[in-house]
């Protein structure tokens, strides 16, 4: 290919990257920065009204008849601590391998739940994830199942009904806890919480009705968060309010989103699930298979701002003497690949695996973090099994990646003959064109192969990138030395010296180790081309490694590792390729180039 036509091509797709990374990194960030503010502040006012208000009390507007109650503590924030919060109301212990934390008797809900094996930083004695909160913090964020009645059924459990516990009071996955509430109707309800090993808890729900007469009341479920995350996801994962039910399938609402729309409310569902996600974290309820429901998505701004996704099922008649039993699951935790997929099928959970945002080319993102799983397991470090990807995805594409370099080579070889042409036509373009194609065709050239080594990195790249990104199992990973976090940036810089200098930089003159390593390699292999004639091109030529490197030190260092190993690999394989067709290699000549004396004009 001409030499003109492949920077031209390498520009556009460096600009497009540049463009993809202001627009999915940069802006995103700053607005981040932000909302954070924002939600800090609307924290501090709430805190302000709320001095002296009654912890958890809901003073907000009553629910209207048939309706969902009103979320616990609406109007009323606590400025005391989480342990201070928790000490407020009487609790069940949870107490797994994977989870710790409470049930609230008050509303029998899950307002109390750390992930233990997950911390804040990468620091092991950092704290513990708090998935979920008490409501009379600002960070409230909890799941709850209820009742709703009618005049005949009398008080039905919601979220200030006062549980009773029987039996065991403390939930492990080998011994469930039983509560108990009874009405002055004769219904009592008899609620059994159950979770396994992992982030499944099973409500199961029996309604005996102790009365003369039949009873009709409906069940249902929330996830209500008074909160959202300090800071904001990328336009390449969706965090907020989603669920999976009827004809509509997947629903995804951001926060922004829905606090434009307020509320979303699809059809009816016999199946499916909802709830909210972040980043690594959900929180979401499966609704049970033997009664309709109707799902909701809301934003409300009554008392105390809250985000909610909710379901309440059809009317649920109870005999006299009789009773009912209604059952439904409870998914609070981190969002493990493994796991997710294992839920969506063994408890038939339909598209559960779309909790995880594997993105538009799924068929490319899954398939990698596949692949780098599968490595880890054998290397035992995602850095090292990141390496192995890319000479497996470079063995793959080697035969295609070989006739592209092989036509390259064949090229040079030719340039002279190009160059005649270009003198002999030099005033018809028409004719220089036709002469070159005809060259091209006597000499068994695709002007478009050497294209496709750069074109073949897009997909792999962002597929990485993705993956990187929002899956928990590249959270905190490490790989050896200063990298302790493949899905963080580089944490050393040139400009502080490595760490040597103690002063914080900002975020753009980061440049660390890694991103040097990225910027050298791609020099390198830049330069094993020859030089372009022309000053404006020559200048990008140069000065495209050093961009790279400013631009790539923000990305995540599992990315720039595969980019500056991809970028070896690809210098090794061009140098052979090159040397085996005869043609010459532009390496040293170039770097020779760059150290000599320039003649000056007048020589």
């Amino acid at each position: 290919m001409e030499n003109n036509r492949n920077f031209f091509i390498t520009i556009a797709l460096s600009v497009l990257i540049l463009a993809v990374w202001q627009y999915f990194y940069v802006l995103p960030r700053s607005e981040a920065q932000r909302d954070a503010a924002r939600v800090e502040q609307q924290r501090v006012e709430e805190q302000k009204k709320a001095a002296g208000a009654n912890p958890g009390a809901d003073t907000g507007t009553p629910a209207a008849p048939g309706a969902i109650p009103n979320a616990p503590g609406t109007d009323a924030v606590t400025p005391a601590g989480r342990e201070q919060a928790l000490a407020t109301t009487t609790r069940a212990k949870i107490d797994t391998p994977s989870l710790e934390g409470s049930i609230n008797l008050t509303g029998a809900r899950l307002d109390d739940l750390k992930l233990r094996h997950y911390t804040e930083t990468v620091d092991k004695n950092s704290p513990e994830i708090s998935l979920l909160n008490p409501a009379a913090l600002p960070n409230g964020y909890y799941a709850e199942i209820g009742f709703v009645g009618n005049d005949k059924t009398g008080a039905v459990p919601g979220p200030e009904t006062v549980w009773a516990v029987d039996g065991n009071a403390t939930l492990t996955p080998t011994t469930p806890v039983t509560l108990t509430y009874s009405n002055d109707k004769g219904l009592t309800f008899k609620r059994t919480f159950s979770v396994d090993t992992n982030y499944m808890f099973t409500v199961s729900d029996t309604v005996q009705n102790s009365g003369t007469a039949a009873v009709s009341l409906s069940n249902y479920g929330r996830v209500t968060r008074f909160d959202k995350p300090a800071v904001a996801s990328t336009y390449v994962l969706h965090e907020g309010l989603i669920g999976f039910t009827g004809t509509e399938g997947l629903q995804e609402h951001k926060y922004a989103s829905i606090e434009k729309d307020k509320q979303f409310t699809p059809g009816k569902s016999t199946d499916g699930w909802l709830g909210i996600t972040d980043k690594y974290w959900a929180v979401t309820l499966v609704p049970t298979e033997k009664q309709p429901f109707q799902p909701r998505y809301a934003y409300f701004e009554d008392g105390r701002h809250r985000y909610q996704s909710d379901f309440l099922t059809d009317p649920i008649t109870v005999d006299a003497g009789q009773s009912a039993t209604v059952e439904s699951e409870i998914f609070a935790g981190a969002k493990e690949v493994g796991k997710i997929n294992a839920y969506a099928e063994d408890r038939h959970i339909k598209r559960f695996d779309l909790l995880i945002d594997w993105g538009w080319f799924h068929f490319i993102t899954k398939p990698m973090f596949w692949l780098i799983d599968t490595l880890y397991k054998f290397f035992g470090n995602f850095g090292l099994a990141i390496l192995a990807t890319t000479v497996i995805v470079k063995a793959i594409f080697f035969p295609l990646a070989n006739k592209s370099y092989a036509s390259m080579a064949n090229m040079k070889k030719v340039q002279p003959k190009m160059l005649e042409i270009r003198e002999k036509y030099a005033d018809d373009k028409m004719k220089q064109q036709q002469a070159m194609m005809e060259l091209y065709k006597t000499e068994k050239i695709n002007p478009l192969a050497g294209c496709w080594p750069v074109a073949l990195q897009i997909p792999v790249f962002f597929s990485l990138y993705k993956v990187l990104y929002i899956t928990i199992e590249m959270r905190h990973a490490p790989f050896f030395g200063w990298i302790q976090d493949l899905a963080a940036p580089d944490p050393t810089s040139i400009f502080n010296l490595f760490g040597l200098v103690p002063v914080t930089l900002p975020h753009m003159l980061m440049i660390g180790v890694w991103p040097l390593i990225m910027g050298v390699t791609m020099f390198l292999q830049m330069r094993m081309n020859p030089t372009p004639p022309d000053p404006t091109q020559a200048a990008i030529f140069t000065w495209m490694p050093v961009i790279f490197t400013f631009m790539m030190a923000g990305f995540p260092a599992g990315l720039v590792i595969y980019w500056a190993w991809n970028n070896t690999l690809s210098i090794l394989q061009q140098g052979v390729i090159m040397k085996r067709q005869g043609a010459k290699i532009e390496l040293w000549d170039n770097l020779i180039a760059l150290f000599r004396k320039k003649p000056s004009p007048a020589e």
